[in-house]
């Protein structure tokens, strides 16, 4: 598996594509929202449900979803048109009945601040023969999505409070994160996507965190990871699966860990996956 500083590199060498925007739906952008506990700044895109505008009566839960570039649209994502078409999953998906109508909110990483970000703790890996450090804001990051975008998007839509219509989710690092914030603040995060988990990380952390835990926190939690990532991250990705079955999750219940058969560590993998993880996570009542 790729670490996010080799994609990096892979995207600066990578053919110039025309980029061609893919939008669906009802996404408006927040420009430049700050963080005062992050310092700095990130858009934010929103997706609203088929009904948002004709049932203002109506409250909706929320999926916040990290690499928000990658989210949507083919015109920001990180390499031209490889995005996670999450909005065009969650319309047919709602048209269909198959899950509750949602809002998605998709905040933007903060490029090379991304691995700061995203990891718990700060550790060091070597890249071009030179060693690199980075990770240790995670909390920070935490804090950012609960005491400030989550108050703006609470006050500017029509949402459902509490951790059972709430839900974040991320790939990669992202998937750390969306795993150590739902593990550390379950009273905020109810429904958590852990897409292709970077589970290597500072000598499997994420499982010591899993193996540590004393009361299971009522999460539901859809893990997943492709066959084509590398035979460490299957093997680490059902490890942590079994220490979540050992700690009280029920397969099939509160916890689905999918192995993706030929599914390489990218974008178009995790967009093929997006229908099953928002069935898992949001069906329809």
């Amino acid at each position: 598996m790729l670490p996010f500083i080799a994609l990096a590199a892979y995207a600066l060498v990578h053919s110039p594509q025309q980029r061609v925007s893919s939008l669906t739906g009802d996404v408006r952008i927040i420009a430049a929202f700050h963080s005062n506990i992050l310092g700095n700044d990130r858009d934010v895109a929103i997706y609203l449900p088929p009904d948002y505008k004709t049932r203002p009566d109506r409250h909706y839960a929320v999926l916040y979803m990290g690499d928000g570039q990658n989210v949507f649209d083919g015109m920001t994502s990180f390499l031209p048109n490889k995005e996670w078409r999450v909005d065009e999953t969650a319309q047919a998906l709602i048209d269909a009945q198959a899950i509750e109508p949602i809002i998605v909110v998709a905040a933007y990483n903060a490029g090379a601040a991304r691995g700061d970000e995203y990891l718990p703790t700060r550790g060091k890996m070597t890249f071009g023969g030179k060693e690199v450090e980075f990770g240790g804001k995670l909390d920070q990051y935490g804090k950012f999505l609960t005491d400030e975008l989550m108050p703006y998007i609470d006050g500017h839509f029509r949402t459902k409070r509490g951790p059972q219509n709430t839900g974040l989710a991320g790939s990669s690092l992202g998937g750390i994160m969306a795993l150590y914030l739902g593990l550390t603040r379950p009273e905020v995060f109810g429904k958590l996507g852990v897409v292709s988990p970077s589970l290597w990380w500072d000598d499997q952390l994420m499982l010591k965190q899993v193996q540590a835990l004393g009361r299971r926190p009522n999460l539901k939690i859809w893990m997943d990871i492709g066959t084509a990532e590398g035979d460490d991250a299957v093997a680490n990705t059902l490890r942590v699966g079994r220490a979540l079955q050992s700690k009280g999750w029920t397969p099939g219940k509160n916890l689905l860990v999918y192995v993706d058969k030929g599914a390489i560590h990218n974008e178009d993998a995790w967009a093929k996956r997006m229908g099953m993880m928002l069935m898992f996570l949001f069906p329809r009542r």
